[in-house]
């Protein structure tokens, strides 16, 4: 029985996988390059040196909440990929579609980190957490309507791997709206939500998304 090419691309998980890792790693390596210590005037000294080091006190906050995005992303995606039994061509390009929005975060944290009272900077950042809520979510309902499931994975896992997006997105998104009063608290609201993704602490309320 003959296949068409189209049938027999992307088919590997491991590779999607490994890529995944590689394109992860890079991409939380370049947010903390944004960090970069201000020259110094005149005659380097004690003082001067750390009155530099407190002006990237925004360019540290932007530098942690990227990190923590970017790792609940790359989390979000290994769980996916955990119960799938396969992979096919359209599953591995929605997968590059992610992997290219996740190469993007550098340039949305590095905006953030340089214009931290702005929100319009803080609505381009959450522009780029959105479309990777978009995407990661349209990788598992493509998955799951495609058949690449594995045969034992259960219905719970389902509903909380969907539920545990759009709860995230919504979050996210009060936190964009926040912005439009306040950037700062915006910021601060978004760096919350993701430190409990991130530590998951075992309150009832927050535990169930």
């Amino acid at each position: 029985m003959s296949s068409t090419y189209n049938h027999l691309a992307g088919r590997s998980l491991e590779r999607i996988g490994a890529l995944s890792d590689g394109v992860f790693a890079i991409a939380m390596t370049l947010i903390v390059l944004e960090i970069r210590l201000p020259e110094l005037e005149g005659a380097a000294d004690n003082a001067s040196l750390w009155s530099a080091f407190v002006t990237l006190g925004p360019a540290f906050i932007t530098y942690v909440l990227s990190f923590l995005t970017l790792g609940i992303f790359w989390n979000g995606q290994q769980t996916q990929l955990s119960y799938l039994a396969g992979a096919d061509r359209h599953l591995a390009w929605l997968y590059l579609v992610f992997l290219a929005l996740v190469a993007l975060m550098p340039f949305s944290t590095s905006v953030l980190s340089e214009h931290t009272g702005l929100s319009l900077a803080v609505i381009i950042y959450w522009a780029n957490i959105a479309l990777l809520g978009i995407a990661i979510y349209a990788c598992w309902a493509y998955a799951t309507h495609a058949g690449l499931l594995t045969a034992d994975t259960p219905a719970a896992a389902d509903a909380a791997i969907r539920r545990r997006i759009i709860a995230a997105q919504l979050l996210y998104l009060g936190g964009a709206a926040l912005s439009l009063l306040s950037p700062t608290v915006a910021i601060g609201f978004i760096v919350l939500v993701q430190l409990n993704f991130a530590i998951a602490p075992r309150i009832p309320i927050l535990s169930r998304i």
